[in-house]
């Protein structure tokens, strides 16, 4: 059974998840029920009109006319603000990719892309000479975010880094996609001896590895592990397995955690000053009372990172970078925020009361559900653009 989402035509909010069955009028009918419209006609999102329900794959977005006319539906588009079918150029580290409005925002509609460019010039972003819009990411990684977000279907070309594609799909915040990259990545691992390090293991290890070597742990599987009030700075974890271990006061100071995951982890009291921790998958993990602010002045880096429902109550994070991080419905009471970077970061239900937001970068930021009680200086205007 094939499904596809439904939009009214000129519109991107309120669609219908419909199954696909029948004849085009049987998807029609349904669209009428579902929409509350009399839907007479279907067409994609490139304005090309549907007469055939064979062309309609699974995922498809779809949208629906009350006129023959995909043009006339489009013009009501453009009264409301709200055109998805004009072309945009975009220049991606140097090279130039054209597509539709339509394409960026309609099949990941939450994603980074979908924000940026869903509603002309709210991100203020930057065009080049040309008039095309500019990123800075990887282009070879990024042309096959941008054709799944045309056609639904991920395809890799031959000497394309899997692990650098799926890093852009979680920069771009596009959920489906790094699911399924991380499972052809898993599924394409050779079978190998995971099972996870002790504690006893571990200090053998530490022990054997003098002061100024560098110690690396990239990969590493430490699931459950006690390395709780442990010395394990400016180790490289980068990658590794650190799910629902207990790093409790652990001095992590200047240590790598990039994309390692942390879910369920505990690090109650841990010293994570100028840490790294970009795209790190923290979901679920205790923070309370954590110190990332390094009196050196080298700002810990949780960029893009995955803090959905963390525990971070009375940390301190001055300028802490937590740009297009993931914080929805976490916990960030009493939490020293100044001059913190939050553009873009997703605060969805956080619980912000207490904290010290001054100076803090805001822009850009979902604050939906978020709660500002008893902040501890006002939060000013300027600070967010929503």
């Amino acid at each position: 059974m094939r499904r596809v989402t439904l939009f009214v035509n000129g519109s991107a909010t309120n669609g219908k998840v419909v199954a696909v069955y029948g004849t085009l009028e049987d998807l029609l009918a349904a669209a009428s029920t579902k929409l509350g419209i009399r839907a007479s006609s279907v067409s994609n999102g490139n304005g090309g009109l549907i007469d055939d329900i064979t062309l309609i794959r699974d995922d498809d977005v779809l949208y629906v006319s009350e006129e023959d006319s995909y043009e006339a539906a489009d013009s009501r588009g453009h009264e409301d603000g709200q055109t998805h079918t004009d072309w945009l150029t975009l220049n991606v580290g140097g090279r130039c990719f054209t597509t539709t409005r339509s394409t960026l925002v309609s099949k990941e509609p939450e994603s980074m892309l979908a924000h940026m460019f869903r509603e002309k010039d709210v991100w203020g972003n930057k065009q080049d000479s040309q008039g095309a819009y500019l990123i800075d990411r990887s282009p070879d990684y990024f042309e096959p975010i941008l054709n799944y977000l045309r056609h639904g279907q991920l395809i890799v070309n031959d000497g394309i880094n899997m692990l650098g594609v799926l890093e852009e799909a979680r920069f771009f915040g596009i959920e489906q996609l790094a699911e399924q990259l991380e499972n052809l990545i898993k599924a394409s691992q050779p079978p190998d001896d995971h099972s996870p390090l002790t504690r006893k293991e571990f200090i053998r290890f530490l022990l054997a590895t003098t002061t100024k070597s560098e110690l690396r742990c990239q990969g590493l599987n430490f699931t459950c592990a006690d390395l709780s009030r442990l010395d394990l700075r400016y180790i490289n974890f980068k990658m590794a397995n650190l799910r629902g271990a207990n790093l409790t006061h652990a001095n992590l100071s200047g240590a790598n955690l990039e994309r390692a995951d942390l879910s369920m982890a505990c690090l109650d009291g841990a010293n994570l000053q100028g840490v790294k921790m970009l795209c790190t998958n923290a979901e679920g993990a205790s923070l309370r009372g954590c110190n990332f602010e390094d009196p050196a002045g080298i700002k810990a880096n949780l960029e893009g990172a995955n803090l959905k429902g963390v525990d971070m109550e009375g940390s301190q994070m001055t300028g802490i970078n937590l740009r297009v991080a993931t914080l929805k419905n976490a916990k960030l009471k009493n939490c020293n925020l100044r001059g913190a970077t939050l553009a873009g970061t997703d605060l969805e239900n956080c619980d912000l009361s207490g904290c010290d937001l001054q100076e803090a970068n805001l822009r850009g930021s979902n604050v939906k559900g978020a709660i500002f009680e008893e902040m501890l200086t006002p939060l000013h205007m300027s600070q967010s653009v929503r």
